[in-house]
């Protein structure tokens, strides 16, 4: 939906903030102060704790050249990694194809009513679900029988068929080790009202799944906050905040804390002037996120000006997206050579641990 990075992390600290936003602008005794200089929203308690343990990073001016406005047009530059290009592959399923171009079953999750681009890969089907208990691959719904014997299926001569009965034995399998995972999954971690299935992360870690890149959405956002933004906006990150902390916290129940790190965005972030409805149009540059108990958390990235904006009143960007994605592959995932993934070096940030 674009989330507002200004009333995210807030720059109380500077003038021009409360300028723009005379209205909506939030007061420093409102905000979970970080610094001298910036407090995150007041529902963020999560993420004031995560920050203050020094497991979270938080990236400013995030954004490329010639920003798109449009939702569904931004959201597909950065699902590709690639804006203005039209690469039907996305660059996580991109990073998969290179990371492991035997391509092993299961070495992606999309936990979503429908696959995200970013995960489109040449070489990977990845494991797609919303619902586990309900994760039988409906469109072979009919075929059950069959599907359950195919395991059983020996020497195929076709290529084209023996590709197909691969793919549906992986499926097969996969939703079974999904639904087990799921059944077994019991926890006392709270993560209050949770719209990002991050526990469904958890249950499957736990089990045992050999995945290696996970990727999960928010549940009904409503970030498009263009009309009375205020209350909504705190209300979902504090959504969001909660969420992230108990998922930490499950990972260090099940003694997995030190093996993941969660990388947060959302396409663009929000103009800065506040408009006449109390809320916020689409705008540029935002910040993102990056959490886990090997993050060197802190500031990364230089803060853009709020006196000197683009010409639509927007942030201009000044840490290319795609550093932080080169930041998490090889610093995180230790895979070299992401420049002809990424289109380019974006020199990685010294993240991790």
């Amino acid at each position: 939906g674009g989330n507002d990075g200004l009333n995210t992390v807030v720059p109380y600290g500077d003038d021009a903030y409360y300028q723009h936003r005379p209205k909506i602008g939030l007061p420093k005794n409102e905000l979970r102060v970080l610094d001298d200089h910036f407090g995150l929203n007041g529902g963020m308690a999560g993420f004031e704790r995560l920050f203050k343990d020094g497991k979270m990073a938080i990236v400013h001016g995030c954004g490329y050249e010639n920003p798109s406005y449009s939702h569904f047009n931004s959201m597909a530059y950065w699902h590709t990694a690639a804006p203005n290009s039209g690469d039907e592959y996305g660059w996580v399923g991109r990073l998969a194809d290179d990371m492991a171009p035997d391509a092993p079953a299961n070495y992606m999750v999309n936990i979503a009513a429908r696959q995200s681009l970013a995960v489109r890969s040449a070489s990977h089907v990845p494991v797609v679900f919303d619902q586990p208990e309900r994760f039988i691959r409906e469109a072979f719904h009919e075929e059950r029988d069959e599907l359950d014997l195919v395991h059983d299926v020996g020497k195929v001569t076709n290529d084209s068929r023996e590709y197909l009965l691969n793919i549906a034995r992986s499926a097969n399998e996969a939703s079974s080790q999904v639904r087990q995972a799921w059944e077994s999954y019991s926890s006392p971690v709270d993560y209050g009202v949770n719209s990002l299935d991050l526990p469904k992360v958890v249950s499957l870690i736990d089990a045992g799944m050999p995945t290696k890149l996970y990727y999960v959405s928010y549940r009904n956002n409503a970030f498009d906050t263009h009309v009375f933004q205020n209350n909504v906006h705190r209300r979902l990150l504090t959504y969001t905040s909660d969420a992230v902390f108990a998922f930490l916290q499950d990972l260090e129940r099940i003694g997995r804390a030190d093996d993941v790190a969660l990388m947060i965005f959302s396409e663009f972030g929000r103009r800065v002037p506040e408009n006449d409805n109390l809320g916020t149009d689409h705008g540029a540059a935002n910040n993102m996120f990056v959490v886990g108990n090997q993050v060197k958390g802190g500031h990364y990235g230089e803060l853009p000006s709020l006196t000197k904006l683009n010409p639509e009143d927007n942030l201009a960007y000044t840490t290319d997206f795609r550093r932080v994605y080169q930041t998490v592959i090889e610093g995180w995932l230790g895979h070299r050579g992401s420049g002809e993934l990424l289109g380019g070096n974006y020199q990685p940030f010294d993240m991790f641990a």
